[in-house]
């Protein structure tokens, strides 16, 4: 069961620590006014295992990447806590692991700036107690250091500390906060102690003899790959200089045929109008660049082989290797600064960019999809109605499927607004639009809504679709309703349940996501006569049909005016069966705070539960699948429930 503040949505707010986006000048304005605060705030975040002289160039390169990207309006006050809400974020980010599969956010990597070399920088150094705190701070997470500065720093109050905390990514600030608790107030005064003060420095020479070894080794090194570089070159057997390519990876016929830009397959234009087949298969052949030879050589040899310099991606349990023989081309062009070549093999969508202008980093992409097919039933199979072609500056564009007849915008937090009509080139390829979740505030959902061709579409036409993307090649349909029969998000009711459950999306972000479907399974009268609640629950699919991540929601009352408010996190599953086809039920439970102060366990089961209970701290049962019991702050409850069979089944989890 979540934490007490899991389910206060009915009680007011004290404060916002994380506004709206803000002004460029006005958010530069702030950083500069209190840029020694940030920086402290960032370098206190930041894991001490990353040692003292690298904690302070990533602490002052944390804070100047913090101005926001566009001009937006606000009210004067939202300067510092906006670019406080950033610096949190990406100090976060930098003491996350980077997953494998998984390409690295910009924190995660070293600072491009600042650079000091020759010089190793460090903090004045403090006495036993901070040197005893910065032990015990080096045995926290991330989310209690940071919950320990926003505290002790900051001077915030819990509420508001576990709304920076959740803004910033921290999927349980109320254990953040317990943790934090850990070390006691008596730490609390030497936040201010120059031992964590960044901009007040001291400069020590690097290790000179290693470094002096250092400069012979590369000299030596630049030698022999010179003259290794003049051997390959020769003419022969041997392999020449190949971009961004390794060696060719085989010997055989149907390796060298995978990499003849010749034989790739080609399918004609309107050939998906007389076939049976709705899946990337019968997709044509598109862009300005589809008969360059060169380019297509390039994408197919760093298919086959990528070199080290090659940013390789791709979704989880995607095979990265070459192709089994030629792939089908999808698309070949320019999509903004960057050439874009998309390539299918009958299992994976292989993505291809490299610089428009001049050398750069080259990227190659894979997304797993298999089994896709345009259909009409949501549940079928997973839609094909729209590839990644490229992002950047914060916008994403889509290329479309040949059966697509119009493409929109839709912001899913504003329900009853219209959708926005988007322009698509002769190739299919769409403007651009911004990439839903990019800030932390959560203040628009832009998703892509494609309706289907009235004439020959893929399933009669006339279709319409809604995708959202979550960090993949392939976008996710969205959809709604009972798992047995999910439908489109295509009506007002839909788009409405919608709007409180979009900004819930990041949590099954980047992990092979094909289809999202959520759907009330309960109502339930609050006490106190707090109105009506509704239990959601919101069920990821995967492309390998395994680790599907399912979120019950809590979403008390909306209220009358203002943008639609998220629910709140009830449980949450990884790899489970529950809200879907074969196992729709789902139960699960929240601490809630009425709006004159009491406390209560609210519990809430699909149609399938006879009686919920709840015992440990919090003792109650009830008939029926909703149940309502008096508790005092902290409590904590486990929670099952009774079938109709006579099976005893737990919450979520």
């Amino acid at each position: 069961m979540p934490p007490p503040d899991a389910a206060t949505a009915t009680a007011p707010a004290s404060s916002a620590p994380v506004p709206a986006p803000v002004d460029v000048e006005q958010a530069e304005a702030a950083l500069v006014e209190h840029y020694p605060r940030l920086v402290r705030i960032a370098y206190l975040v930041l894991p001490p295992a990353l040692g003292r002289n690298r904690r302070v160039l990533t602490a002052h390169a944390v804070v100047q990447r913090s101005l926001p990207r566009n001009r937006t309006a606000a009210t004067p006050d939202d300067g510092y806590a906006y670019v406080r809400g950033r610096v949190l974020r990406q100090a976060l980010d930098a003491g996350r692991r980077p997953r494998r599969a998984v390409w690295p956010r910009r924190a995660q990597l070293p600072p491009l700036l600042p650079q000091v070399w020759g010089l190793r920088l460090f903090p004045r150094s403090g006495g036993a107690d901070e040197l005893a705190l910065d032990q015990r701070l080096s045995a926290l997470s991330g989310g209690a250091r940071a919950a320990f500065v926003l505290r002790g720093l900051e001077l915030l109050p819990d509420t508001d500390v576990r709304r920076l905390l959740s803004a910033a990514g921290i999927e349980d600030p109320h254990a953040a906060l317990v943790e934090a608790d850990g070390i006691g107030t008596e730490g609390v005064t030497l936040l201010e102690s120059p031992e964590y003060d960044p901009c007040s420095l001291q400069a020590r020479p690097t290790d000179l003899l290693r470094r002096r070894r250092h400069a012979r080794a590369a000299l030596t090194g630049v030698a022999a790959l010179a003259v290794c570089g003049a051997l390959l070159g020769l003419p022969g057997d041997g392999w020449g200089a190949k971009g961004a390519a390794a060696p060719s990876y085989a010997r055989n016929s149907a390796a060298e045929a995978a990499l003849d830009p010749a034989k790739v397959l080609r399918v004609p234009e309107n050939a998906w109008r007389n076939s049976a087949r709705t899946d990337f298969s019968v997709w044509p052949t598109r862009g300005a660049l589809a008969r360059d030879g060169e380019l297509l050589r390039r994408a197919l040899e760093v298919w086959a082989g990528p070199g080290s310099s090659v940013r390789v991606s791709s979704t989880p349990a995607t095979p990265v290797g070459p192709p089994m023989g030629p792939a089908q081309l999808l698309y070949a062009g320019e999509v903004d600064r960057a050439r874009v070549v998309l390539l299918y093999d009958g299992l994976r969508i292989a993505r291809y960019a490299e610089p428009r202008t001049g050398t750069g980093p080259v990227a190659l992409d894979f997304a797993r999809v298999d089994g896709a097919a345009a259909d009409t039933a949501p549940g079928a199979a997973p839609a094909t109605y729209a590839l990644v072609a490229g992002r950047t500056d914060g916008n994403v564009r889509y290329l479309t499927a040949p059966w697509v007849g119009a493409t929109a915008v839709r912001d899913l937090l504003d329900p009853a607004g219209d959708a926005r009509p988007l322009r698509r080139g002769a190739d299919g390829v769409t403007d651009p639009l911004p990439m839903p979740g990019d800030t932390p505030e959560c203040g628009a959902w832009d998703a892509l809504e494609v309706t289907e061709s009235g004439k020959g579409g893929a399933n009669g036409g006339g279709g319409i679709r809604l995708l959202s993307d979550l960090g993949e090649l392939t976008p996710a349909r969205l959809t709604s309703g009972p798992p047995s029969a999910p439908v489109d998000v295509s009506g007002g009711a839909a788009r409405g349940a919608w709007a409180r459950t979009a900004c819930l999306l990041p949590a099954v972000r980047s992990h092979g996501v094909r289809t999202v479907n959520s759907w009330q399974y309960a109502s339930q009268r609050l006490p106190e006569s707090s109105g009506d609640a509704r239990w959601v629950c919101t069920r990821a699919e995967t492309w390998r049909g395994s680790e599907n991540r399912v979120l019950a929601q809590f979403q008390s009352p909306a209220a009358k005016t203002g943008a639609p408010k998220p629910g709140a996190i009830a449980a949450r599953g990884s790899d489970s069966s529950a809200c879907g086809a074969r196992e729709p039920r789902v139960l699960a439970g929240v601490l809630w705070k009425s709006r004159g102060g009491r406390w209560y366990v609210l519990a809430a089961g699909s149609d399938e539960f006879r009686s919920v209970r709840t015992t440990g701290g919090v003792t109650g049962d009830a008939r029926g699948p909703l149940l309502a019991v008096a508790a005092k702050p902290g409590d904590r409850a486990e929670l099952d429930g009774l079938l109709a069979d006579g099976t005893r089944v737990g919450s979520l989890r």
